[in-house]
């Protein structure tokens, strides 16, 4: 006679070895559906790896016709640089001199030595062209006609890659239609085994869509200002709150009159100086200071900053630079150069909030304003 103990311990043993069965059973079924898989890719992988190879590689076009296209586009830079400038100054046969390296780069590579007989002369003529500008003694109008045999040549590897790109195409495609059978009887099988595991991976597929959009939340956050590439507001208050027991100065900039240069230059000249500004603010307050943009023409600099005198040191430097720079101003009504209204403070994380901070030195910009702009004030560290 069987026991009521022995009844119960029965049924669990019965169910924990169907548990077992189970478990066995899903194992093998997935390990076989893995081995079925790697079996399937390794079988796909000797048709497949040779085409695409073949097919992406330089030999194949694509890779070969995107330097083409992008060496063409540095020498049209260049050329229209060449054509555009009334007067040719310096700093632009260095850009122009910057694109011919480009694209010469671009261009010299073997398989252009090897299947098209211009691009040697065309690299000639470019390395030449570079050394004549970079010693002045070529015209721009010149140096701009030298570049139409390159571009030329250019444009012939272009059509020629097309065409190469094509027959490439006609034979991948050839040989895709060969195991179109084999891929859609695959597909019937990957589609099975993803609905194997499915209800296993669903909990970790949440997880990494909550760790994503964490992510992504984070990487809004931390959005750089695309124009100058420097930090943005939201960046300025969360590097000052991670600097807690630390001195630092903070300094505010405005560009003079910067509404009457965009109306006078149009909105892409507007746009180069304020990159160049932030070049300037780089240059002068050194590696240290991390640069932000607040928007417009509004910028701010923070920096560690033991005492005033450095701060004072900071403003000084930074006038000086821009006004040795001389950036020009054909709207100024002052008949200046681009001038700048500083205000500056020095302040502590912990003793002060940073909106006071930000208060106090944006109350000395607005004083240098007051007073006529093109300069700087400070506020008494809090």
């Amino acid at each position: 006679m069987v026991s009521k103990h022995e009844s119960f311990e029965q049924p669990v043993a019965v169910g924990t070895r169907r548990g077992v069965r189970r478990y066995i059973t899903w194992l093998s079924l997935c390990l076989t559906s893995f081995m079925a898989l790697m079996v399937l890719i390794m079988y796909e992988a000797r048709w497949v790896y040779p085409e695409i190879q073949a097919y992406f590689s330089q030999t194949g076009s694509l890779t070969g016709q995107q330097l083409a296209t992008r060496s063409r586009n540095y020498l049209q830079r260049a050329q229209q640089t060449l054509l555009n400038e009334q007067r040719f100054e310096e700093e632009h046969t260095a850009l122009v001199v910057l694109n011919l390296d480009l694209a010469y780069g671009l261009m010299d590579v073997d398989i252009y030595h090897r299947h098209y007989a211009c691009t040697t002369p065309s690299l000639a003529a470019l390395d030449s062209l570079s050394l004549r500008l970079e010693s002045g003694s070529v015209p721009p109008f010149a140096a701009a006609r030298e570049l139409l045999e390159p571009i030329d040549c250019l444009t012939h590897i272009e059509m020629s890659q097309l065409d190469r790109r094509g027959k490439a195409i006609n034979d991948f495609s050839e040989s895709t239609r060969r195991h179109n059978d084999v891929l859609t009887y695959s597909s019937m099988i990957i589609f099975a085994v993803g609905l194997l595991f499915w209800a296993m991976h669903e909990r970790q597929l949440r997880r990494t869509e909550r760790a994503t959009a964490q992510t992504l939340a984070w990487m809004q956050r931390a959005m750089r200002d695309p124009l100058t590439g420097i930090g943005n507001r939201s960046a300025l208050q969360r590097d000052v709150m991670v600097s807690a027991d630390e001195s630092l100065g903070l300094i505010l900039v405005d560009i003079d009159y910067f509404k009457q240069y965009n109306d006078a230059l149009g909105h892409p000249e507007g746009d180069q100086l304020l990159r160049r500004l932030a070049n300037l603010l780089k240059e002068q307050l050194g590696e240290d200071a991390t640069l932000y943009r607040l928007g417009g023409d509004e910028f701010a600099a923070v920096f560690s900053c033991p005492n005033d005198q450095a701060l004072i040191a900071c403003c000084h430097q930074l006038i000086d630079g821009l006004r040795r720079s001389a950036f020009k101003h054909p709207a100024h009504p002052d008949n200046k150069n681009v001038t700048l209204s500083v205000g500056a403070t020095r302040f502590s994380v912990m003793e002060t909030t940073f909106a006071y901070a930000y208060e106090a030195a944006d109350k000395a910009l607005y004083r240098v304003k007051a007073a006529g702009r093109d300069g700087w004030q400070m506020t008494a560290s809090l």
